[in-house]
């Protein structure tokens, strides 16, 4: 049987926690982004589900949806072979693939070799993962691994439908911590 995205309601996503940002003049902010549709892709470059099946998918959703809408945003989110998976490594991937989408680099709290903070604020798994947050800034979907065209399509057009009033006043939630282990990774993704 065929695992489908389905739309949640959620709380407030937290704030992205980047050190650094490509293809976007400034740093992005989901406050900022309010009143879109956000898709958060997070990914590494050296991640074979991320390569074969997350980029393209953020690729295409980025060409298909009116960016006033639908803001696609990568984030390189690196818990594994962090001394090759570097801004210089990341700028010339993002150049070979050529991603046009804004992609922020994940920031670590002086744990260089640990989980970024962005990751463990979501509570992430592992790469890929595919975040929808709603036009009021709240986590819709979240998941973890391969999510097909159709149903992120459909989960996309369902939050660009709804009529949202939004709360410039929403609360973030605190970070809370994601496990540490063992990476495993396949052709689905890799996973802490």
């Amino acid at each position: 049987m065929a695992e489908t995205a389905s739309i949640i309601n959620a709380s407030a996503a937290p704030e992205l926690q980047t050190s650094a940002w490509l293809n976007t003049p400034r740093p992005l902010t989901l406050a900022a982004l309010r009143g879109k549709v956000v898709v958060l892709h997070t990914f590494q470059i050296f991640c074979p589900g991320c390569v074969q099946v997350g980029i393209p998918q953020a690729q295409r959703i980025s060409q298909e949806f009116d960016p006033d809408r639908v803001a696609v945003i990568g984030l390189h989110t690196v818990f594994e072979h962090h001394a090759v998976m570097g801004r210089d490594a990341l700028e010339v991937f993002v150049y070979e693939y050529r991603l046009r989408f804004p992609i922020g680099i994940d920031k670590y709290d002086g744990e260089p070799q640990g989980v970024p903070l962005t990751m463990r604020a979501y509570q992430m798994q592992g790469t890929p993962t595919l975040i929808l947050i709603d036009k009021s800034g709240r986590i819709r979907l979240h998941k973890f691994g391969h999510v097909s065209d159709l149903s992120v399509g459909f989960s996309i057009g369902a939050l660009l439908s709804e009529e949202v009033e939004i709360d410039e006043s929403a609360a973030t939630p605190a970070a809370a911590g994601t496990g540490s282990g063992n990476t495993v990774c396949d052709e689905n993704g890799c996973s802490i």
